[in-house]
């Protein structure tokens, strides 16, 4: 099966993704095969960054994250990832921008 890359992807098709990956997890879960609704998850959070504008999110602004209630200070975008620090730590990180919100 040759599957496309997210980012070859209309926004159509990201939602259509998004859809069957949520069954896949819901179903996944309801197995009580965690490691396989984990990968849905974290598929469906890659497929919903690329439903969203990265020129949206400024670098030097802080945002939450929102999977955890912590903070994510931006210091610069690559494609549909946001680098930065969490909680003004000192360990560069790279989330999705799909985890970040307004504060």
């Amino acid at each position: 099966m040759d599957e496309k890359r997210f980012s070859e992807m209309t926004r159509y098709e990201l939602q259509q993704e998004i859809q069957k990956l949520n069954e896949k997890a819901k179903k996944a879960e309801q197995l009580g095969m965690m490691n396989e609704f984990a990968v849905h998850e974290r598929r469906m959070i890659m497929a919903k960054a690329y439903l969203l504008d990265p020129a949206d999110f400024k670098p030097g602004e802080e945002y939450m994250l929102n999977d955890e209630g912590s903070t994510f200070q931006i210091s610069y975008l690559n494609g549909h990832f946001a680098w930065g620090y969490r909680d003004n730590g000192t360990t560069l990180d790279a989330v999705p921008i799909s985890l970040l919100k307004q504060k």
